[in-house]
C-alpha cells in the first residue's frame, strides 16, 4: 500500500502466512543482500514478475519479456534462449506459496 512506511507493508504479507513460512521468509531476507531492496516485500509478494517452477530447486523459469538488471537473473542459451531467477526468496514464493 502506498503511503505506508515499509514495515508495516511487510507487517501485511506476514499476518497472511502460515508460521512456517513467515519464518522461513524472514530467515532467507536475513541471510541475504538484495538489490532491489526487497520491493517485492513491500507489496506483500503482490507484484512479483512472472515465473514458472519446473521441479528445479536453486531457480525459477523467468516468464518477463524484459526485467530490470539483477545478480540473480541469467540465461540459458542452446539453440534456444531461458531467462531463470536464482533468488533464493522468489523461489522460496515461487515454490512454497504458489505465487
Amino acid at each position: 500500500m502506498k503511503g505506508q512506511p515499509a514495515g508495516a507493508q511487510v507487517d501485511r504479507w506476514r499476518q497472511r502466512m502460515k508460521e512456517k513460512d513467515r519464518a522461513r521468509i524472514q530467515e532467507i531476507i536475513n541471510g541475504m543482500q538484495c538489490p532491489k531492496d526487497f520491493k517485492c516485500a513491500e507489496d506483500g509478494f503482490d507484484n512479483l514478475c512472472r515465473t514458472k517452477h519446473f521441479g528445479g530447486e536453486l531457480f525459477l523459469q523467468c516468464l518477463e519479456e524484459t526485467s530490470p538488471p539483477c545478480p540473480f537473473a541469467g540465461v540459458y542459451e542452446d539453440g534456444f534462449q531461458m531467462r531463470f531467477c536464482r533468488c533464493p526468496l522468489r523461489v522460496y514464493i515461487a515454490k512454497n506459496l504458489g505465487k
